[in-house]
């Protein structure tokens, strides 16, 4: 019989015994660095923001006074969109604010008129996102994306296993990012997740394979769950348009430049195998670099019962939410059905694709919200005003932001100059070459800023090196894109990464080590894919 210190346990008498509901379900889902006591990454952070405030205006006048052979517009533009890349790096300031300050910047030194700079506010995109935004609150404020979750996680068998209930979670948060918020889902499931992991922790606790006084934070089937979750959204993320930002914002940026529109269903058929195979290969990372404990577990199934129980029937305000989600998805994808019918050059196809704009759909489905009702006699809605006033305007502002700079780099010429002049420099001229570039610089920028900061600042520049080299954008500034949400190595990555550490269950060097892994090959992943794709789904055909 195996002794009790092979087993790594000790007798009570030695040692305190965990209390690990306290320590896992002790009120708080996420704890912020200086609760941790981790003081490096602390300072870095405090570091990095101070950098930006004195980095940030140094940048823009030095290069605005260099004296430079090129038209004054476009040595300005250049100025300020430096300088706003760095507040973007460095954070010294609300990243949307720093977009905001740049376009005012714009305009007071005389680049362009505020009516032409700030005619992107009013694209279509902008209200996708907003159309989006709410119904996403819904599904959260109502109980929806939560209820999904019980259901997959209740299914025979998925509860009795580590590996199945890793690999179910991350396959909950993939499907719920690809139409909610990747923040909010992980917010949304992190408590699920410490629930889940109490149970496994007293399990393994009863069972002696683990000390009494063990800390159930530092457990790999705790890290190996944490990590999936947050690393799922992202994944999940790309594959809808309105999955994450970067999306969106690459989307946008790739429309202005090239005057190639990607529908909704042409962007899921490109994303859909792209998101199963870094799925698959995400589960297999995590696992392998994270092996849990124990395989074999009971008390999951239990814990999900009790869950579902406590939520009882759908309400009327689930079932509406449901409803008005439907319809926009209907909508969304009808263009895509027609063009496979009829054709993508027939006149049904331009049509229907005109009048059911994705901005528009998003509009109505958002609409349905406040039509519906809860109760008709007291006129209550499914959602409140007060309700839909709390998704992130901050993001909307970016991504409008963001369009403007694309749009003021084209109209001024100077994503031309870059493109020459990076051309020139880098001397790559193939489109792999070119993919591969882009993929790289996105994820590089996105371990140091967010993911949507990261598409902002690369997709505008791919673009324009691609064309100075005489090939598509396309491929490179989709390919782009899709990489600026590979931000798995830090805390700072992403906020679903921030939230998955901010509880402790996540040690810095675990992280580094599975997100380093996952970079390198959701990077190859879709270096080798997207051209593949982008001719399989005929976009900019």
């Amino acid at each position: 019989m195996a002794s009790t210190a092979e087993h790594g346990a000790a007798a009570p008498s030695e040692s305190p015994r965990t209390d690990v509901d306290k320590a896992l379900l002790g009120g708080s889902t996420y704890r912020s660095l200086s609760e941790l006591g981790s003081g490096a990454e602390e300072k870095f952070e405090k570091g990095r923001r101070l950098v930006g405030w004195f980095l940030a205006p140094l940048v823009s006048l030095v290069f605005g006074f260099l004296p430079l052979d090129m038209p004054g517009d476009q040595q300005t533009l250049a100025a300020v969109l430096l300088g706003v890349v760095v507040l973007w790096i460095c954070e010294p300031i609300p990243i949307p604010v720093g977009g905001l300050i740049g376009v005012a910047a714009i305009v007071v030194l005389g680049v362009a008129p505020g009516d032409d700079v700030l005619a992107p506010f009013g694209s279509t995109t902008i209200f996708t996102f907003i159309g989006a935004f709410i119904l996403a609150q819904a599904m959260l404020k109502h109980g929806v994306a939560q209820r999904v979750a019980y259901f997959v996680l209740g299914l025979p068998g998925v509860g009795r296993s580590t590996f199945r209930t890793i690999i179910a979670f991350g396959a909950i948060t993939c499907v719920l990012s690809a139409f909610i918020s990747n923040t909010a889902t992980v917010a949304m499931l992190m408590p699920t997740a410490l629930g889940i992991l109490a149970v496994i922790a007293k399990l393994m606790q009863s069972q002696g394979t683990v000390r009494p006084d063990f800390d159930p934070m530092r457990l790999r089937v705790g890290t190996a769950l944490m990590l999936m979750l947050a690393y799922g959204a992202s994944v999940g993320g790309l594959m809808t348009p309105v999955g994450s930002p970067p999306n969106l914002i690459g989307r946008g940026l790739i429309e202005e430049a090239t005057g190639e529109r990607i529908s909704f269903g042409q962007w899921m058929l490109a994303a859909l195998p792209i998101c199963l195979i870094m799925f698959a290969v995400l589960a297999t990372v995590l696992l392998l670099v994270n092996k849990p404990e124990i395989r074999r577990i009971e008390g999951v199934e239990e814990f999900i019962r009790e869950r579902r129980a406590e939520q009882g029937p759908m309400s009327r305000a689930e079932k509406n939410t449901v409803i008005a989600f439907g319809v926009t998805v209907a909508l969304w994808l009808v263009p895509a059905v027609v063009g496979l019918v009829s054709g993508t050059d027939s006149s049904a196809y331009a049509t229907v694709s005109d009048r059911l704009d994705e901005g528009v759909a998003a509009v109505i489905g958002a609409a349905l919200l406040f039509v519906l009702p809860v109760n008709w006699s007291k006129q209550q809605a499914t959602l409140t005003w007060k309700d839909a006033a709390k998704i992130d305007w901050g993001t909307i502002l970016l991504f409008g932001t963001g369009i403007i700079f694309g749009a003021m780099l084209s109209s001024t010429g100077l994503a031309e100059t870059i493109g020459n002049g990076a051309s020139d420099a880098l001397g790559i001229t193939s489109a792999f070459a070119i993919t591969a570039f882009a993929v790289i610089l996105a994820v590089l920028i996105s371990e140091t800023t967010s993911n949507t900061a990261s598409a902002a600042v690369v997709v505008p520049i791919i673009i324009p090196l691609a064309a100075a080299a005489g090939v598509d954008p396309l491929v490179p500034a989709l390919a782009a894109t899709f990489a600026a949400s590979l931000g798995f190595m830090l805390p700072v990555s992403t906020p679903q990464n921030a939230i998955v550490y901010g509880t402790g269950c996540v040690p810095m060097t675990k992280m580094i080590r599975s997100g380093v892994t996952f970079d390198l090959i959701g990077a190859v992943v879709i270096i080798a894919l997207m051209p593949l794709m982008v001719v399989f789904t005929g976009i900019g055909s």
